[in-house]
């Protein structure tokens, strides 16, 4: 049943990254469609062709790798000025029947060559008014546009549908009265490395000496009846490494114990900064407190996924470090980061995990599979906006450069200087490409060989 479970979580998270893919696909295919452009073929993977029907003038199929998706839309190449494109002759069909090309030297200016004469040799004498490169600028933005904004737009419905029903834990409240304690210290551990595990040289917080245990009520503190957290969490600050009689509740029977509170680097509660940390008194408990959720509707999505797209781009910003910290990871030279990148197959496992998990319910199976692939499309979403070939955000910055020395050469009364060629960065998008594929290789090996640790 358990490999059922794990098999089903995995399925339905490809099938929804397939999904998103195919839906990424359409927000370029549409547009460039209701413009008026020519699109050839339509496509969900790469490699050999699964299956495939021609409907009119498009292809619509599936390739054996999911690894991504395309469409192929005509034009999207200007010719070159140095290229004879006009000497492009036809026959009465329409075939072409002859193409002069001047001689290319130097391997960049070949894979220029090769690709334009790829491009064009799709191009018919009737879409001659089709061709993408033609298209005013805006409209090219659109249509580059529409792909990574639909993988936003899934990202949004999906986590609206997380925060209007499920809603988002916020910081814990602190339940009034007299404190209960919900965790006790074991030992002294610097702010800065909260949450790390004791180690011998460690001291005794005074709390875990005395045999604070959690579920008692501190009642008084030095003579002080206790009322609430907040006093008593002043009372003990500004004790600092003086003496301390405290007294609690356990099962309903009153305790009495000594000790003397130690000083620690904290930081203020009343402060917004959390890193301006000042030496006070500390004791080593947690009181007992209270999640609270706040749930919300389309403004809210907006601003925590406004938080989420900071910190996704930073990510992005920081991905060839950290991939180059998981390839490190995968020969054996330090331990993968709990923080570091995953690919598809990572993301698999996390969905097979959490279905196969026997601490879940089946609510919280459906909620993690959601946020997870929600997740995966805002990263989509974000990374094809980086303003490189061969990702989309290369031709929306090409298009919006075409715009721009348009516009200015119109303000200087000078000639227009015409179309962006784009085909001139191609050498720029084969290296991008490569980086990307090796990137990907990477992630995918080292989600096989030195996985991120699973939630559950």
């Amino acid at each position: 049943m358990t490999v059922l479970l794990y098999v089903l979580g995995v399925l339905i998270f490809f099938t929804a990254i397939l999904t998103s893919i195919g839906l990424h696909e359409l927000g370029h295919m549409i547009p460039a469609k209701a413009f008026g452009g020519k699109v050839t073929q339509y496509f969900v993977g790469f490699g050999p062709t699964v299956w495939s029907k021609q409907v009119g003038e498009t292809e619509y199929g599936v390739k054996a790798i999911p690894l991504g998706g395309y469409v192929k839309i005509v034009g999207m190449l200007p010719p070159a000025a140095e290229e004879l494109v006009d000497s492009v002759e036809y026959d009465d069909e329409g075939n072409k029947v002859q193409r002069v090309r001047k001689s290319n030297t130097g391997m960049f200016t070949q894979l220029i060559s090769d690709a334009r004469t790829a491009e064009w040799e799709l191009v018919k004498p009737e879409d001659a008014d089709r061709l993408f490169y033609k298209m005013p600028w805006w409209k090219k933005v659109v249509v580059m546009a529409g792909g990574p904004t639909v993988n936003l737009l899934i990202a949004f419905f999906l986590f609206w549908g997380v925060f209007a029903f499920n809603g988002v834990q916020g910081e814990p409240k602190v339940d009034p009265g007299a404190p209960v304690v919900e965790s006790v210290s074991e030992c002294l551990v610097p702010y800065s490395e909260d949450g790390r595990a004791c180690t011998a040289s460690d001291k005794k917080t005074p709390a875990y000496l005395i045999g604070l245990r959690p579920g008692d009520t501190i009642t008084s503190f030095n003579g002080t009846a206790i009322t609430g957290w907040t006093q008593l969490r002043d009372l003990i600050r500004s004790n600092t490494a003086g003496d301390a009689t405290i007294t609690y509740l356990r099962d309903g029977q009153p305790v009495t114990r000594t000790t003397s509170t130690t000083v620690q680097a904290r930081p203020d509660p009343d402060s917004a900064d959390d890193k301006v940390l000042t030496q006070v008194g500390f004791l080593g408990v947690t009181p007992t407190s209270t999640a609270t959720v706040t749930k919300g509707g389309p403004i809210f999505t907006l601003e925590q996924m406004g938080t989420m797209t900071v910190d996704t781009v930073k990510a992005i910003g920081t991905l060839p470090v950290k991939v180059y910290g998981v390839g490190k990871a995968i020969v054996g030279v330090q331990e993968r980061a709990a923080d570091s990148p995953v690919s598809i197959v990572g993301g698999g496992r996390f969905a097979g995990e959490s279905t196969a998990s026997d601490r879940l319910d089946v609510g919280e199976k459906v909620l993690f599979l959601v946020v997870l692939v929600a997740g995966f499309n805002l990263f989509i979403g974000l990374f094809n906006f980086v303003p490189l070939l061969p990702l989309d955000g290369g031709h929306i910055a090409s298009a919006l450069w075409e715009a721009l020395r348009r516009g200015i050469a119109r303000s200087r009364r000078r000639p227009d200087p015409g179309y962006v060629d784009a085909a001139k960065l191609l050498p720029i998008a084969y290296v991008v490409a490569s980086v990307m594929l090796v990137m990907g290789l990477v992630l995918i090996v080292g989600d096989l060989v030195a996985p991120v640790a699973s939630p559950y």
